[in-house]
C-alpha cells in the first residue's frame, strides 16, 4: 500500500483500550479521562479481522498499544490471534511495565516479539509524581521479567519534561548497564500541533511515516497530528483502510477530537 505521496504504510498500530493503571502529567488529568462505553471498544474478533485484511495489504509491522494494552483482559489471547497471522514480521508492544513482570514470559510464549516501555526517570520520588501513583519498581521486575522472557529488545522511551541532567544521566546509565536501547521523546501537544522527531527513533518524521492506527472504537487514523479518522464499524475493513491510507496528509498538523490516552501515541 503507498499513499498519495509515495509512502509505503507497513506499520500498524492498533490501541486495544483507552484504560490505563497511571494518570501520567502529560497524557491525562489526575482524575481519568471519560472512557468508551464497553459495547463501543472493538472485540478481539474485529482486530484480528481488520488485522488479517491489512497484512494482505501490506501491512508486516504491528504494535499494540493503549492506554495500557496488559489492562486488557485477555489480552495474551489477542496476541496469540495476531502472532498466528501469517505475513506479520514483527509484533511488538508499548506498556508502562507495571503489570509486565505477570505477563511477560506468557507473552512471549503467545507470540510477542519485543516491548517498549515507558519509563522518564529512574528515580522513585519523580516516577511517582510523573505518574501520580506509580511505583518504579513495579518497572524495574517488569523490564527483569521482559529480559528473562527474551522480548528483545527492551526498548525505554523516555518523554523530555525538564528533567534534571543528572537524572537524565541516570536514566541513561541505568539502559547502557542493561543494554536497553534508550528513545527520547519530546513532549507533545495533539491540540497545537507540537511535536518532533524522536531521538532514536522514526516517529515524528513525517517524510518517512509509514503507518496507520487502529483505536479502540474502531476509527483508523491515518496520521496522530490529524482529525481524520474512518471508523470501520461505519464502513468497514476495506472502505475504511482504503480512505486512511487515501487520504493521509503529507504532514501532521493538530488533532482536536483526540487524546493521546485514547490514540495510543
Amino acid at each position: 500500500m503507498f499513499d498519495r505521496f509515495n509512502r509505503k504504510i507497513t506499520y500498524l498500530r492498533i490501541s486495544v483500550t483507552d484504560r490505563c493503571n497511571l494518570r501520567c502529567t502529560y497524557c491525562m488529568p489526575e482524575e481519568g479521562i471519560p472512557l468508551l462505553a464497553h459495547d463501543s471498544i472493538l472485540k478481539f474478533e474485529e482486530i484480528v479481522d481488520f488485522t488479517k485484511y491489512a497484512i494482505t495489504q501490506g501491512i508486516k509491522k504491528v504494535r499494540l498499544t493503549g492506554g495500557e494494552p496488559l489492562v486488557r483482559k485477555g489480552i495474551v489471547e489477542l496476541v496469540k490471534e495476531i502472532s498466528s497471522i501469517e505475513g506479520i514480521e514483527d509484533l511488538s508492544m508499548t506498556t508502562n511495565g507495571i503489570l509486565l513482570d505477570k505477563f511477560a514470559h506468557a507473552l512471549k510464549k503467545a507470540g510477542l516479539n519485543r516491548v517498549n516501555i515507558s519509563m522518564d526517570t529512574v528515580n522513585t520520588e519523580n516516577y511517582c509524581k510523573i505518574t501520580r501513583k506509580g511505583e518504579i519498581e513495579d518497572v524495574f521486575r517488569g523490564i527483569e521479567a521482559a529480559g528473562e522472557a527474551g522480548l528483545s529488545p527492551i526498548k525505554i522511551n523516555c518523554v523530555l519534561l525538564g528533567q534534571e541532567d543528572d537524572e537524565i544521566q541516570a536514566l541513561k546509565t541505568f539502559c547502557e548497564k542493561r543494554g536497553l536501547p534508550l528513545r527520547f521523546i519530546h513532549q507533545m501537544n495533539l491540540k497545537t500541533g507540537e511535536f518532533s522527531k524522536v531521538k532514536g527513533g522514526d516517529g515524528g518524521n513525517c517524510s518517512k511515516c509509514n503507518r496507520i492506527r487502529l483505536l479502540p472504537n474502531g476509527d483508523v487514523k491515518p496520521c496522530l497530528f490529524s482529525g481524520l479518522a474512518y471508523n470501520i464499524r461505519e464502513l468497514g475493513v476495506e472502505k475504511a483502510i482504503n480512505l486512511a491510507i487515501g487520504n493521509k496528509p503529507k504532514a501532521g498538523t493538530y488533532n482536536k477530537s483526540g487524546t493521546f490516552s485514547q490514540i495510543g501515541g
